[in-house]
């Protein structure tokens, strides 16, 4: 509100003024009450939200899949619409709505991805209780064209600076106007318990005290191609292994410093992973990096105490699991065991 004021008391004229946030919802109204306190201008006040992913932010911004303006000027929505046509040549569309809308927009995007993240681990807690293997489960409900291939991947839950965020910020909105939201309350639930789903497979393995014990984590942004801990699973994770008594070693391609800041001295850092391997009792892999993918297995088994992998996001095969000879445990699918 403070730069909303700033930009009224510079306009000598005409502007459009464009809210590129996330904002809850009604933030236009205020800021344009903001404004016209400091300006005689005729002015108007656009909500236009990214969709940008953390890590192909430059790729979203270049070839959107949608632009959302959200104004009732027609005027502004013109200029708006010049701006962004260049981006949308190939027919992806700007679409033109209120501004409570377009705030609205963003948040119930963000929140449905949720919803499918944590529908599906909770789907892939219940494949491992029924014998069920979710990978084969996901591609079976991803062709249906109602459903699509996106967000069906299972995991230690959603982290990041929107996910949570908007989650609880619908929810917070939905209270103020006398709706529970029960869905999102339980979206919310089910993430956090997912994030602790890695240190119970832990504990059911190696028992609940895990004193003397030292394990390997890879992984440690919420999110492949960033360096991003904001609400990441690994800090649950690591602490959850720290709180039991475990020595901790961490390797991630960008988040060390992040992860610094996060733990300071209570964790071995290494720059490559193969280094917080040596001596471990087991590998959990927490985000999913294709630095991961092709490891070098008879290294990773030479190197650990003993064959233990928690693999937080699936990347490996079970069946070549076994052939290399690790003790594996996937999420929502059957766990391995050597022989």
């Amino acid at each position: 509100m403070a730069v909303a004021r700033d930009i009224g008391r510079a306009m000598d004229g005409y502007r459009v003024i464009v809210a590129k946030s996330t904002v809850p919802v009604g933030s236009s109204a205020r800021i344009r009450e903001a404004v016209a306190s400091a300006s005689t201008h005729p002015f108007d006040v656009v909500s236009n939200p990214e969709f940008l992913k953390e890590g192909a932010a430059i790729e979203d911004f270049m070839k959107p899949d949608r632009v959302v303006i959200g104004s009732t000027s027609p005027r502004a929505i013109e200029i708006m619409r010049e701006l962004y046509e260049p981006f949308v040549r190939t027919g992806n569309p700007i679409l033109a709505m209120d501004n409570a809308s377009a705030e609205m927009t963003k948040y119930a995007a963000n929140a449905l991805l949720a919803t499918r993240i944590s529908f599906m681990n909770e789907v892939a807690n219940l494949c491992e209780r029924v014998g069920a293997d979710v990978d084969q489960v996901r591609r079976g409900i991803s062709y249906d064209r109602r459903i699509g291939h996106h967000f069906l991947f299972p995991g230690v839950g959603y982290g990041g600076s929107c996910f949570p965020k908007d989650v609880k910020a619908v929810i917070r909105t939905a209270h103020e106007q006398g709706l529970a939201f029960p869905v999102l309350a339980a979206v919310e639930k089910v993430n956090e318990e997912q994030k602790r789903r890695l240190v119970d497979k832990v504990m059911a393995h190696f028992g609940e005290k895990l004193t003397g014990r030292r394990f390997a984590v890879w992984g440690l942004a919420f999110k492949p191609r960033t360096d991003d801990m904001r609400e990441a699973p690994s800090i649950t994770v690591v602490e959850g292994l720290l709180g039991r008594g475990a020595t901790v070693a961490v390797h991630d391609p960008e988040a060390l410093g992040e992860a610094r800041k996060q733990f300071a001295d209570r964790v071995s850092y290494h720059r490559v992973n193969y280094e917080a391997l040596k001596d471990a009792d087991a590998l959990l892999i927490v985000t999913e990096w294709n630095e991961f993918r092709r490891p070098d297995f008879a290294r990773m088994k030479q190197l650990l105490r003993q064959p233990v992998i928690f693999d937080g996001r699936n990347l490996y095969e079970p069946e070549i699991m076994r052939e290399h000879g690790f003790t594996y445990f996937p999420i929502g699918r059957a766990s391995v065991r050597p022989g």
